[in-house]
């Protein structure tokens, strides 16, 4: 017996859900014959492999689906020499692509440049740290979001409507909240709910999912919502509402290493050297969550949350290599100074500092930049008292 998760896949672009301008992007790229190299980057359950399906039927290519964990290179060389010499391309996914090797990814660079294959992987890893140069370089990346509420709600009652059981609004509200925008997940408690009543009722559903899965959508808020709520009421000092959304999060079904990620970010984002034990506290709460886990990681990620909330707040670091990066993104790249360059004859006029007391007057660019503005907040107060004494300014 098919299950619906299969049953209900769409067969076409105009019906998946969400995606709404990746799909408009594809149906250009359909329009023209041609598709690119793609990573197509999300949760799970939001609809990568289905799209991959659909454009390899949109365009009758033979479709190749491989899982990166089990994938030998033999397998692309043979699906490769197969269609050689043939004038419709195949179609090769890749799912989990993060997790090939270096070896095996570079395999794929040639095919990539000739066209040989259509490659699409998909990966739920952020494809800036996972995926090699060479095939970034190859590929466009689209970011998948999680099916929001409305487009989950279009999911059941487009299963409802062909299967035709009855369901209590509660159950219907708790099936949609706890599934996370992940279709998959959506349609498989689905499944069994209605093998094990005629009529679907809460008490089934909660029986069968306890809680929430993946990252705690719910129909009116989603993970992310609530997390920037939180991060906003820590920005804001306010440790009282801080606590509150990690609270929902928590009972949302959030993983508690999520929680302990954002509040890394904001600790070095938002406070930074005005109290540097911060970044301290939210890595130690980071690495002893992941250890500990539910129900105890929520007193470890109460306490961060207070101690950050109470900690003053500077984003000069923050702003520091923004600027820096603006600046070498619109083209200022200064030539290093010779005498900086260990293997250049010229490192012989490099001035050490520690002979000269800890510190020389040196220029280390070759132009002028000035990126770092201290707010004086904190901690960054003694840091620029620090620096005047290092140069004897005081």
């Amino acid at each position: 017996m098919q299950s619906l998760a299969l049953k209900f896949r769409p067969k076409s672009l105009n019906e998946i859900l969400g995606q709404k301008k990746i799909v408009e992007l594809f149906k250009k790229f359909i329009a023209s014959g041609k598709i690119p190299h793609s990573i197509f980057f999300g949760a799970a359950g939001c609809g990568k492999t289905t799209m991959a399906r659909v454009l390899a039927s949109e365009l009758n290519y033979d479709f190749y689906e491989l899982d990166a964990t089990s994938l030998k290179v033999e397998d692309i060389r043979k699906i490769l020499s197969t269609h050689s010499g043939v004038l419709a391309k195949p179609l090769i996914f890749i799912d989990e692509i993060h997790r090939l090797s270096k070896t095996q990814q570079e395999v794929l660079l040639i095919p990539m440049e000739n066209y040989e294959a259509i490659i699409i992987g998909a990966t739920t890893e952020n494809p800036q740290f996972v995926i090699s140069s060479g095939i970034r370089s190859r590929s466009m990346i689209f970011e998948f979001e999680p099916l929001g509420a409305q487009e989950m709600s279009e999911l059941f009652e487009r299963v409802q409507g062909e299967l035709g059981f009855a369901c209590d609004d509660d159950a219907r509200e708790y099936l949609i909240h706890t599934s996370a925008g992940d279709g998959r997940s959506l349609l498989n408690l689905l499944e069994f709910a209605i093998l094990a009543d005629s009529k679907i009722s809460l008490d089934t559903l909660k029986t069968l999912r306890a809680s929430a899965v993946a990252q705690g959508v719910s129909s009116d808020d989603t993970h992310y919502e609530l997390a920037s709520a939180m991060i906003k009421s820590l920005r804001g000092s306010d440790a009282d509402a801080a606590l509150y959304y990690v609270a929902r999060l928590i009972e949302a079904g959030e993983s508690a290493d999520f929680i302990a990620r954002r509040m890394v970010i904001l600790a070095s984002e938002d406070i930074g050297n005005a109290n540097p034990n911060a970044l301290n506290m939210a890595v130690n709460t980071l690495l002893a969550v992941s250890k500990i886990g539910y129900p105890e990681a929520r007193i470890i990620l109460g306490q961060c949350a207070v101690y950050l909330a109470h900690s003053p707040k500077s984003n000069s670091a923050y702003n520091a290599i923004n600027e820096a990066l603006k600046f070498v993104r619109e083209g200022e790249i200064l030539p290093t100074p010779r005498y900086l360059i260990n293997s250049a004859p010229e490192i012989a006029q490099y001035r050490y500092p520690h002979d000269f007391g800890g510190w020389v007057e040196q220029e280390y660019t070759s132009g002028r930049v000035k990126f770092y503005h201290s707010k004086q907040i904190g901690f960054e107060k003694t840091l620029d008292e620090w620096l005047k004494k290092i140069k004897g300014e005081i």
